[in-house]
């Protein structure tokens, strides 16, 4: 009986040692693959935040465009008027004459 007792111990130690090394193995596993996902993550924000900060420039780009758009259209505005005024100066004295 005591080599069924001695037996049964040592399949227990290495029941215990194969289970410890198992739950190891999936740890360790479980943490690449964790990294792994994580490292993805960072990489997707960072595509993000680059995307964003090209539509920020393209915003800044457009505010400075459409400036530039006012300032011509008031000069345009103001020869405009400046025309009307020559032409109407012209038809008046054309009208007197």
């Amino acid at each position: 009986m005591e080599i069924g007792v001695i037996i049964s111990v040592i399949s227990l130690i290495v029941a215990a040692v194969v289970g410890f090394t198992n739950i190891k193995r999936n740890q360790n596993s479980d943490n690449r693959q964790a990294a792994a996902e994580m490292t993805t993550v960072i990489v997707k924000l960072e595509t993000i935040n680059s995307s964003v900060s090209e539509i920020k420039a393209d915003v800044r780009n457009t505010r400075t465009d459409m400036q530039d758009l006012r300032d011509r259209l008031i000069i345009v505005e103001q020869s405009a008027k400046s025309a009307h005024h020559r032409l109407d100066m012209l038809e008046g004295k054309d009208s007197n004459s």
